[in-house]
């Protein structure tokens, strides 16, 4: 592929192609068919960031085939989520630099990116039960390269703790506010924050909170303005959209 991208930047070089057909080409150039997976080579050209692997699903070997695969084509760090314990295990007998945070599931091979957002992502919890789902947001918004900022275990049956932090929620550049039960954290912090509120509703709490679903139509529901909801407990998905937003003014530069 680097053969062809160096022909590609000679046609531009001599002028044989324009800038704008170059870029064109490299966000259409193929992906690498593994079989068991087609890998996403050139996912960073066209997003700024390249693929992240799933890893609930997938064998260690398959794992281990994609990193290498990836880490082949770009110096870039791999992200893996949703990964076990036993699979970080298997990986790291043969990746030695994989590093595994079992709290969040979360798997990185290679380093993050440098840091080069434009301000900070404040991640908030309702409760330390929160905390696995707000470690998958806070690693994979530094892995993307932002500042973090975690405020755990100040939701709304204690807002004295939230108050004890305006200064950190008034200074943020986007806030993801991750909360199970009722799901009332979002509202209370959307009406705080004058930058974008990233609501992440967990599975916490006991029956009639049906595995989180109703703290997502809560937060669905939000009477405060500038709060947007993703799926329950995926904070990697919070994570990636914050860091959008914390390099939206970087666009262009």
């Amino acid at each position: 592929m680097s053969t062809d991208l160096a022909k590609l930047l000679e046609d531009v070089r001599d002028r044989r192609i324009s800038v704008a057909e170059a870029e064109l080409q490299i966000k259409k150039e193929p992906f690498a068919d593994m079989d068991f997976a087609k890998i996403d080579l050139h996912r960073k050209a066209r997003q700024g960031t390249g693929e992240v692997i799933y890893g609930a699903g997938k064998t260690p070997e398959q794992i281990i085939s994609i990193v290498k695969r990836l880490r082949e084509e770009s110096d870039d760090g791999v992200l893996v989520t949703r990964l076990s314990q036993e699979k970080a295990s298997a990986i790291k007998s043969i990746l030695p630099e994989f590093a595994f945070y079992e709290d969040a599931g979360i798997g990185i091979a290679g380093g993050n990116r440098e840091n080069d957002g434009t301000g900070r992502i404040v991640i908030v919890t309702g409760g330390t039960s929160d905390i696995p789902v707000a470690e998958e947001a806070a690693l994979t918004a530094e892995f993307l390269g932002n500042e973090v900022k975690r405020i755990y275990d100040v939701g709304v049956a204690g807002i004295h703790r939230l108050f004890a932090h305006l200064d950190d929620i008034m200074n943020a550049s986007v806030i993801i506010a991750i909360a199970g039960m009722e799901g009332a954290l979002a509202s209370v912090v959307g009406g705080l924050a004058d930058c974008p509120v990233i609501a992440v509703p967990t599975s916490v709490g006991y029956g009639a909170s049906f595995e989180g679903l109703s703290a997502l139509l809560s937060m669905l529901n939000s009477c405060a303005s500038g709060v947007t909801v993703v799926n329950i407990d995926n904070g990697f998905g919070a994570a990636y959209f914050a860091s959008m937003v914390n390099h939206a003014g970087k666009k262009g530069e």
